[in-house]
């Protein structure tokens, strides 16, 4: 048969298939989500995140080495307070439990590049993410101040990078106005600009002791039924000095993903939650699925969607599976 166009001879071999791909996926774009939790010798498996840990401040340098050993050079650290109050003062306190994990992490490994996740629910003892006006609801201005006063004492403590994930109104621009009062005119700002009121999230809440004690998060995080309003949002962070903006959770929200890549001209971070790793662990132990194919094809997906970096509890994982050219 007299075929001109025969595209299988992109497909015949493993070289050539590698020559014409289009979506590369590098060690450089991952980033390890980690669980900080105030305490001494603390190593303790989470039991919603099966092979995932809390690891006290002094302990924190086993996990960051094994990270490091593997190539991936960046985490993003999650505390989680002995005591909490109304406020979640202990977010901003020097001696608290990020902040003393930076300082552990900066001063073993320097390399190690940090990213603070900077919200009030692991800190308040009600669980939302910030203060409450009249106990029902979250007062937003009173809010951002506490969320900047955690942001600059992470930075003053060694973090690298701030990523506010609270969704209050307004900021991306006081943090930056914060971090810029204070001298750190350097430090990048990675918001969580499209983040969904989603179901996902049940595993990490557990991890992170975060679950709010009364109501939800809806009146704050995004309707799952919206897209337009999620580029409205990832727009507002931009104009308000957003360096990274990113898409919350990533499996079911590839659209979102791929819309804003298209629209903005800043990096995009994608974050595969904590829901989405556990559906993935669990149907392996079920032997459901090629566990090992699995998170490699759902990787490739979030950056073929348009992301430029992954926030993922997989990232030993997909480091492996790059360095036996299993992808990228």
């Amino acid at each position: 048969m007299e075929l001109l166009s025969r595209p299988r001879r992109l497909r015949t071999n493993e070289e050539i298939r590698s020559l014409v791909r289009e979506t590369r996926v590098s060690k450089a774009s991952l980033i390890y989500p980690m669980f900080v939790k105030e305490g001494e010798g603390i190593k303790e498996e989470i039991p919603s995140l099966y092979g995932q840990y809390h690891y006290s401040p002094d302990r924190i340098c086993e996990g960051v080495e094994e990270l490091l050993k593997c190539g991936v050079q960046k985490i993003m650290l999650f505390g989680i307070p002995k005591q909490k109050d109304e406020q979640g003062s202990s977010a901003w306190q020097e001696d608290g439990v990020v902040q003393t994990a930076l300082r552990e992490i900066k001063k073993n490994f320097p390399q190690m590049y940090c990213i603070t996740d900077v919200c009030m629910c692991e800190y308040t003892s009600h669980g939302h993410c910030g203060v409450l006006c009249e106990c029902t609801t979250v007062d937003n201005d009173k809010t951002l101040e506490l969320l900047s006063k955690t942001a600059v004492s992470h930075v003053k403590a060694g973090a690298d990078m701030v990523a506010p994930s609270d969704m209050m109104d307004g900021r991306v621009l006081a943090i930056r106005r914060a971090l810029d009062r204070e001298g750190f005119t350097h430090i990048p700002i990675m918001a969580y600009s499209a983040k969904y009121a989603s179901a996902f999230y049940d595993p990490f809440r557990d991890a992170a002791g975060s679950a709010p004690s009364f109501g939800d998060r809806r009146s704050y995080q995004m309707d799952i039924h919206n897209s337009r309003e999620a580029l409205k949002e990832i727009e507002s962070d931009i104009s308000e000095g957003a360096d990274i903006v990113m898409v919350k959770p990533a499996l079911s929200y590839l659209d979102i993903i791929s819309k804003a890549s298209q629209k903005i001209n800043l990096p995009l971070a994608a974050y595969s939650v904590s829901g989405e790793y556990a559906m993935i662990e669990a149907a392996a132990k079920a032997n459901l699925i090629d566990r090992e194919r699995i998170i490699g094809e759902v990787a490739v997906s979030v950056f073929r969607a348009g992301a430029n970096i992954l926030i993922t509890y997989h990232a030993k994982e997909i480091a492996k599976l790059i360095d036996e050219g299993k992808i990228g």
